[in-house]
């Protein structure tokens, strides 16, 4: 099957609840959407609600402390929601790179994959049945022989060694305290919870899901999401390989990519988008496909975009394309569209910005200028 990447846009808008605007409640966009990162709770939120015809303030936070969803370290090293059906699936690719026993990973961080192993263990027994904070956690854990000169490691901003413990299911985030966030075992956070499959087991979960939303991609376009093309190239293409059947070949502008097979015909009857979206920062809509895709972000404009210490803008979307940034500045809804691409309509501009005050409870005049 033939198709143009218009096709793809539009396609991508419909199946991420973007064009038409969806009921559905959290989990089920989170689910979607193949998670939403969650480094900027305030990014995830807008990513959410935006997306919701009638959104309601704080339902994350309400998913959330339901269980409906959780929030752990996954892809690409960064913080995501996730809905607990998929959570063990993500974690075991992400786990599957084994980046904590790479020589450079040890000289960075200071943890010897003997250690991280023993951590492991030892979060297990200190995190059963109870919420921590970090704080917490970090004292139980140096109390323990062995681990008295890893509280710096442990402590880290970034959290660095705890990433790894997160992907081989040892904890996850619990309900915050205040502004002060807590973690937990999944065992008390999922219903059901039997720990991470092998990774041939979730690749049948993760790689359905991401090309539902984010497809027809390459398995190079998979694993720059998940892992930022850390995964081993043999298990990458027998992850899609064993997928069968569930999984076709197509031609995007020339370019081969898979796809879903129940999702040929909804592709094949696809037609070009003229939508028009104001998309949060750290949005899944460009980081599903990434920031390197000249398709949908030109290499000029990137910088506008990808900005420094992994800051992602939010974004103006016109036909399934990036065509300029936003902020909310002085009052106002700032819009700078991009000068060389097709000037996004006036008039959906301001229903955009009418939305995003009903998602934020922000109202703000549009302002719009061509840089």
């Amino acid at each position: 099957m033939k198709l143009t990447q218009e096709q793809v846009f539009a396609w991508r808008l419909r199946r991420q609840s973007l064009a038409p605007r969806t009921t559905a409640s959290v989990a089920e966009i989170v689910g979607r959407l193949a998670g939403v990162q969650a480094q900027v709770a305030s990014s995830a939120e807008l990513a959410i609600t935006t997306r919701q015809l009638r959104p309601a303030a704080g339902a994350v936070e309400k998913a959330l402390d339901g269980g409906e969803v959780v929030r752990t370290w996954a892809m690409r090293g960064t913080l995501h929601l996730l809905t607990s059906g998929h959570l063990a699936a993500y974690l075991s690719l992400m786990a599957a790179a084994r980046t904590w026993e790479k020589p450079s990973w040890q000289r960075a961080f200071g943890v010897t994959p003997a250690q991280m192993t023993a951590l492991g263990e030892a979060v297990d027994e200190v995190l059963d049945g109870r919420t921590m904070t970090r704080q917490e956690l970090t004292a139980a854990l140096v109390a323990r022989p062995g681990f008295a000169g890893l509280e710096e490691q442990l402590t880290s901003g970034w959290g660095a060694v705890l990433k790894p413990l997160a992907w081989t299911g040892r904890l996850c985030h619990g309900p915050s305290q205040g502004n002060r966030i807590t973690f937990t075992s999944p065992r008390a956070r999922v219903p059901g919870w039997t720990g991470v499959p092998e990774p041939e087991e979730a690749a049948r979960t993760a790689v359905p899901a991401y090309l539902g939303a984010h497809g027809p991609a390459t398995p190079e376009a998979f694993d720059a999401w998940l892992t930022r093309g850390s995964s081993r190239k043999a298990a990458l293409r027998g992850w899609f390989a064993s997928l069968g059947e569930e999984l076709a070949r197509v031609e995007v502008d020339g370019t081969t990519c898979w796809a879903r097979a129940e999702d040929l015909d909804a592709l094949a009857a696809a037609r070009p988008s003229r939508e028009v979206r104001l998309l949060p920062g750290f949005d899944q809509y460009l980081l599903g496909a990434g920031t390197s895709d000249t398709r949908i972000l030109s290499a000029e404009r990137r910088k506008a975009v990808s900005r420094a210490a992994g800051w992602i803008s939010p974004v103006v979307v016109h036909r399934g394309r990036v065509v300029g940034v936003w902020e909310f500045a002085d009052g106002t809804v700032d819009v700078q569209l991009f000068g060389e691409c097709p000037q996004a309509p006036r008039k959906a501009l301001e229903a955009e910005a009418a939305h995003l005050a009903a998602c934020t409870g922000r109202a703000a005049a549009l302002s719009v200028r061509t840089v």
